[in-house]
């Protein structure tokens, strides 16, 4: 019998390596490329409450009270996400935000509630939150229907889906704005592009890594003699606010709006469990079924406690995907930084005011960098899909032409019921399910049930 190997008492053990993702930056450089994060996503942030709060009958005083706890909120359930407890958060580098997908169906509650608006809404947001939050298990344990073939196709559609978000902020924002689309709009935006790129293509390091946000301080400071920033939401901005729990009144639960939001909290999981898949593989960490249950759980708690604190909504903002792919900082704790940058926004309205000086059409540039990376890295998924299989291009060519059709034909489901639209008008989650029950067809299922195996994704440990 072999003897038991024994250990010197003065053995020195070697400390196992961190990954990427847990490892902790100088603070300068943690406090820039979370601000980098913050930059990429406050537009995204503030915009729901924005359309939100006039639609509903809000005052601008009102409206902006809405923004400052948007950010608040997204801050708390980005430390959710990313420093995590018990089973709760993907503790990976991800961004949380409030969510477009609610926009449409809040608008509709409010309407003719009067001043009970808001109060519903929020009773709607925090009943499909803990909804989601018992759900989470379950769709932990569908990451075995997400092969390269169908993440690759969901990341890019992710990507194509974003951009004319980037497009709109490039023109200006604001349809209605009699310089919507102007030259000096689209012109801001390409010079921001440009400067993003020269940044990316000369500069090294640390400031390679942050040259988004250079890209954004260089285009805002070029806007500002063109009169295109201004400083009134500075000089207005109080110094210390909160966002006192319940400032619209207690919520109130009706069963059309609970339902409205429970189907608005489904799309939002779908796009999550995608964006994890996604964020994973780009940080070299794939993840398992605990990440996604995780990061499921911080998704739809940090939804179910948004409405305490005025906010909306909470889902992955996949922007921030792009971010992390672009500059390749892996590390959940810059995000983490960037989630204690939005609370003190939140807390100071004046700090916030600041970061919105940023136009969007200067936004609008940096967001084709961003939104593009995104697409980039589907791409590079789907490399490795076993795209030689006739079946799998089958499953991306369906998948990515119903997934593009509210991009290329926004009104083709108008004649569809309004529940409906909640999942359809997006492509992302149209996308999703289309190649999710493609991939189960042609590759679970009957004869393509052994085919599976050779696009399975690789085995992933628990952690």
């Amino acid at each position: 019998m072999a003897a038991t190997p024994r250990f010197r008492k003065d053995a020195v053990a070697v400390p196992e390596e961190k990954h990427p993702v847990d490892e902790t930056l100088p603070p300068l450089k943690m406090f820039t490329s979370g601000l980098q994060h913050v930059a990429a996503m406050y537009a995204g942030v503030v915009a729901p409450p924005m359309i939100v709060g006039p639609a509903v009958g809000l005052s601008a005083a009102e409206t902006a009270f809405l923004m400052g706890a948007s950010l608040f909120t997204a801050g708390l359930a980005t430390l959710l996400q990313t420093l995590g407890f018990w089973k709760i958060g993907a503790k990976l580098p991800f961004v949380n935000g409030v969510s477009f997908a609610g926009v449409t169906p809040m608008i509709a509650i409010g309407k003719g509630e009067g001043d009970n608006a808001i109060p519903v809404i929020f009773g709607a947001i925090i009943v499909a939150g803990v909804v989601g939050f018992l759900a989470a298990p379950y769709f932990g344990k569908l990451v075995r229907f997400f092969p390269p073939v169908v993440t690759g196709t969901v990341i890019t559609l992710i990507g194509v889906s974003l951009l004319p978000v980037a497009f709109n902020w490039s023109q200006g924002g604001n349809s209605t704005a009699a310089d919507y689309g102007s030259m000096k709009n689209i012109g801001m935006a390409a010079l921001t592009l440009v400067i993003v790129l020269l940044m990316r293509k000369f500069l090294r390091g640390f400031l390679q890594q942050i040259s988004i946000l250079l890209g954004l301080v260089a285009g805002t400071l070029i806007a500002v003699p063109l009169g295109m920033t201004g400083f009134d939401a500075i000089k207005n901005a109080a110094v210390v606010g909160f966002p006192t729990p319940f400032h619209f009144g207690a919520p109130q639960f009706q069963v059309a709006a609970i339902i409205s939001m429970c189907i608005v909290m489904l799309v939002c999981m779908t796009e999550s469990t995608a964006d994890i898949l996604a964020l994973g593989r780009i940080v070299g960490r794939p993840a398992d079924a605990r990440t996604i249950e995780g990061g499921l759980r911080a998704d739809t708690l940090g939804s179910a406690i948004s409405p305490l604190f005025n906010g909306f909504m909470c889902s992955a903002f996949a922007q921030n995907i792009g971010l992390v792919a672009m500059t390749k900082v892996r590390s959940r704790f810059v995000v983490a930084a960037g989630g204690g940058i939005l609370i003190l926004l939140g807390l100071c309205p004046m700090a916030a005011s600041v970061i919105a000086l940023v136009p969007l059409p200067v936004l609008g540039g940096a967001g084709i960098v961003l939104f593009g990376s995104v697409a980039a890295s589907g791409i590079q998924t789907l490399a490795g899909a076993a795209m030689e299989r006739g079946e799998n291009a089958l499953i991306v060519a369906a998948s990515v032409g119903i997934g593009l059709i509210p991009i290329a034909a926004p009104e083709f489901y108008h004649a569809f019921p309004e529940d409906l639209l909640v999942v359809l008008d997006s492509g992302i989650s149209t996308g999703c399910v289309v190649a999710i029950l493609l991939n189960l067809a042609f590759n679970h299922l009957g004869a393509g049930k052994g085919a599976a195996q050779a696009v399975a994704p690789e085995p992933v440990a628990v952690h």
